[in-house]
């Protein structure tokens, strides 16, 4: 884009758009999964029911219980060694003697 005016409308675009409050960002995703992903972001730019709908439900099906803190934690409770009367403590030996 080496023209000007090119680059003057583009400039005008995006500020239209971030007056709107819609920010422009790269998302990685598989090819299959474009249409789709193009259709959400499209229907989450609206200011409308419909989209605060979706928001909502994507929010229910991302914050999955899974998706919470604290999931090392509860893995290592299930572990099958709980209740085991594991050593581990560290041996205190010095380290072998290098001739530099």
């Amino acid at each position: 884009m080496d023209n000007t005016s090119q680059k003057r409308a583009l400039g005008a675009y995006r500020s239209r758009l971030s007056q709107r409050g819609i920010a422009r960002f790269e998302v990685l995703g598989r090819e299959a999964d474009r249409a789709l992903i193009r259709s959400i972001a499209r229907r989450l730019t609206e200011d409308g029911p419909e989209a605060a709908r979706l928001r909502t439900r994507l929010a229910d099906v991302l914050d999955a219980p899974g998706a919470k803190t604290g999931g090392i934690l509860a893995a290592l409770r299930r572990s099958p060694l709980v209740g085991f009367d594991l050593d581990l403590t560290r041996s205190e030996e010095e380290g072998r003697r290098i001739d530099l």
